[in-house]
């Protein structure tokens, strides 16, 4: 089963690779929309889990900066980061196919 970083990976190159109708952008902001609620979820389990990660370091380090630095190269990290990344990305794309549609709308009420 893709996650969600999957489902938005695949709608980023339909987006970029293929000659995108209106109706077909138009689900493509609808599906992104939905799924930014997901992203969400995963961005507050992924910043627990870091929180709890770097608390254990501030506890066993000596000095604040080095256990920052040390919980900085977990894999609890990582998931915080792409979390916040996909976030981001399906942000632009919401804001690039709101964009397009508009342009698309002027051009056919342009044509008329």
């Amino acid at each position: 089963m893709p996650t969600v970083r999957d489902l938005i990976h695949e709608m980023q190159r339909e987006v970029r690779d293929t000659d995108l109708q209106p109706d077909r952008a138009s689900e493509l902001l609808t599906r992104l929309s939905a799924l930014l609620g997901n992203v969400n979820d995963e961005i507050r389990e992924a910043d627990m889990e870091y929180s709890c990660r770097l608390l254990m370091f501030l506890e066993s380090e000596e000095k604040a900066n080095r256990a920052k630095i040390r919980a900085e190269t977990t894999p609890e990290y990582l998931r915080k980061r792409q979390a916040r990344d996909i976030k981001e990305l399906a942000l632009e794309m919401i804001r690039s196919l709101k964009y397009y549609l508009r342009a698309k709308e002027e051009e056919m009420r342009l044509s008329r």
